[in-house]
């Protein structure tokens, strides 16, 4: 059974791969004209893997991820035919505990909020590393227009809040079984243990689903309830992603409980 659910896992994987690489190259131009007019300096991309941001010149990215590129390769083997980016800093992208506040002019996270368990506390992190005026471009599937994703429901900003205020586990599980059973099909007997594979691997999978109007709705209650400083520019609809680019704006820091005893910093 296990060898079945392993076969089931891979020729999954390698499904969303050949569609992400299918889409991202037929709307690339959108992506680089937003790089191009609104990031400059230094900054940080998170997750790139084999599809990093095209950057315009006068940016410059330190990329970062959850492991470095030998524990990438052996995590995704169906990206074995693609050349990975080499992370200059090792850590958690959700949180970028290892960065220092304030110390970089953008932070580049192109579909990366719907694999994160706290997008809300993953927010206030970006902002957190950003200087003031520095940029957070951020790309995200519309679950309407992702096939993994358009049979699920749309996470409620209910679930979000509590995701944030009391942490994600209680949710980890059921995202587990809903990502086996609706977004890869596995069949409803096999979904439990399919799904339990897949946690006791830490694969990333769409933890939450948005759309355009709700990941908005989203910034704004942050701004409100947790004085998040980041500012709309601009958001437009790309394919099957939609695309969102913020300031951030003088306020508190928002500095981590601890600071870490060997930030990274891009000055």
């Amino acid at each position: 059974m296990h060898v079945v659910l392993r076969r089931k896992l891979m020729r999954a994987k390698i499904a969303v791969r050949r569609l992400v690489l299918a889409e991202e190259r037929e709307h690339v131009a959108v992506r680089r004209r937003l790089a191009g007019r609104y990031l400059r300096g230094e900054g940080l991309e998170i997750g790139a893997l084999h599809l990093p941001l095209s950057l315009p010149r006068g940016a410059r990215a330190h990329y970062v991820d959850r492991m470095g590129v030998d524990e990438l390769r052996a995590h995704y083997p169906e990206l074995e035919p693609y050349e990975l980016v080499r992370p200059d800093v090792v850590d958690d992208g959700e949180k970028l505990g290892t960065v220092e506040v304030g110390s970089v002019d953008f932070v580049v996270a192109n579909h990366l909020i719907e694999h994160c368990q706290d997008p809300i506390g993953t927010l206030l992190a970006y902002a957190r590393v950003l200087r003031e005026d520095g940029v957070l471009y951020l790309a995200a599937p519309d679950r309407r227009r992702t096939r993994f994703d358009r049979e699920r429901e749309e996470t409620s900003l209910e679930h979000l809040l509590r995701d944030h205020e009391e942490g994600p586990a209680w949710s980890r599980t059921t995202h587990y079984r809903e990502w086996s059973r609706l977004a890869i099909g596995v069949p409803a007997e096999e979904a439990a243990e399919h799904a339990a594979m897949l946690e006791e691997q830490d694969y990333s999978i769409h933890f939450h689903t948005f759309t355009a109007t709700s990941f908005l709705a989203l910034l704004l209650h942050c701004r409100e309830a947790y004085g998040l400083p980041l500012e709309l520019l601009a958001t437009e609809t790309n394919h099957h992603e939609f695309i969102v680019i913020a300031r951030r704006t003088a306020g508190a820091a928002l500095a981590p409980a601890t600071a870490p005893a060997s930030a990274y910093s891009a000055v």
